[in-house]
């Protein structure tokens, strides 16, 4: 096995090209003396919303923990019960599940569209049912899902409209509305290799609801928002000092960053000539740079011989990853829903590789992943 030249995503180069700023964040953080829940969180917080364009975000723990404090919060508003369905795509990552059975609430699977990846909408009609209360729409790999298709469906049935934009920071739709402001409630994810990483974990919850923003903030905090008065039945997930006072800094940076991996994503798909491997835009009249609602958190093509091309690019010494290998109704996790069958998740499942996509690959590196791909 020839060694690792090209990293799937090395995350400190961030860190080294932005050095002084954070170090200098860190160490304002440092010297203050308040570690938890103070100015940097606050700034971030009031960063975040604006850019977003919602009127409040929530720092927590992580993304996992936004939207199980997006569906508990709804919960303690009334407008969510235990066992109420939310419809989920078959294809998320498990963390989009895990969301919903934490909340006391049903999972209802729908296939994806194979072009996108994302929530079928014409799917999520025929799945909705009186036990139905909300969607739970993921921006998978980046791409915006069909939101408004799926806030028109949530509208005629009044249902909750909830994104997973853990990895859509910055994607915008046609009418230049943020991921993060196109439903009720958006949880996002910090972890080191999103778009927006933090160098730990972390989350956010932006929303438009100022009072489910006044209950997740409470709910964070044990149930309380007053020292010693616990007012529900809350957690401990807050986003520290440290973490914002670095996501501040790298806010800065996320919109030229996401241009960045457009660009990439546009190179790969004028230039990978196999027809055994399957693009993720197939159409090029209109140019990936000005598709602002994809930000290619990951690249992904599929082969129906992934795990031997997968092998020939690590041999090459280009490394890549799986996103995912096993479908959540897959997992051992989740048996009582081994023998659901989705034709469509499955075959994603079964098909898909990411290629190395980070904002700082050079000409060279790519050169080199698209040689490898054209002659596998």
């Amino acid at each position: 096995m020839a060694e690792i030249k090209i990293p799937f995503l090395d995350v400190g180069v961030t860190y080294r090209e932005l050095k002084p700023e954070i170090d200098e964040a860190i160490q304002r953080v440092l010297n203050s003396g308040w570690y938890i829940l103070g100015k940097e969180v606050e700034a971030f917080e009031s960063e975040f919303a604006e850019y977003c364009g919602t009127k409040n975000c929530i720092g927590v723990g992580t993304g996992l923990d936004a939207l199980i404090l997006i569906f508990r919060a709804f919960k303690e508003l009334g407008k969510l019960n235990d066992g109420d369905g939310i419809i989920v795509p078959a294809n998320t990552y498990i963390a989009s599940i895990l969301s919903i059975t934490e909340a006391g609430l049903t999972p209802v699977f729908v296939e994806p569209g194979l072009e996108t990846y994302n929530i079928d909408p014409d799917e999520v009609e025929k799945a909705i049912t009186p036990n139905t209360k909300g969607i739970l729409a993921v921006h998978l790999y980046g791409q915006l899902a069909e939101m408004k298709k799926l806030r028109r469906i949530a509208k005629e049935n009044d249902l909750l409209l909830i994104e997973d934009a853990a990895q859509a920071h910055g994607a915008i739709d046609r009418d230049s509305n943020k991921a993060g402001s196109l439903g009720d409630a958006a949880g996002f994810s910090f972890y080191p290799g999103k778009n927006l990483g933090a160098f730990g974990d972390g989350g956010a919850v932006t929303t438009n609801d100022s009072d489910l923003a006044k209950v997740i903030a409470t709910l964070r905090n044990y149930g309380s928002n007053e020292k010693y008065c616990n007012n529900m039945k809350g957690v401990n997930s807050r986003l520290d000092e440290l973490q914002a006072a670095i996501l501040r800094v790298k806010l800065k940076y996320l919109d030229e960053q996401n241009q960045q991996r457009r660009n990439i994503a546009q190179y790969y798909c004028e230039n990978i000539k196999n027809k055994e491997i399957v693009l993720p835009i197939q159409n090029l009249e209109l140019k990936i740079q000005n598709c602002k609602n994809h930000v290619f958190h990951q690249f992904v093509i599929r082969s129906k011989h992934r795990n031997q091309l997968k092998e020939k690019l690590e041999k090459a010494g280009i490394q890549t990853m799986i996103h995912y290998p096993v479908p959540p109704h897959k997992q051992n996790a989740f048996k009582e829903w081994n023998y659901f069958s989705f034709p469509i998740t499955e075959k994603i499942h079964e098909e898909v590789l990411s290629l190395p996509i980070g904002p700082h690959l050079s000409g060279e590196q790519l050169q080199k992943v698209v040689k490898s791909l054209n002659n596998s």
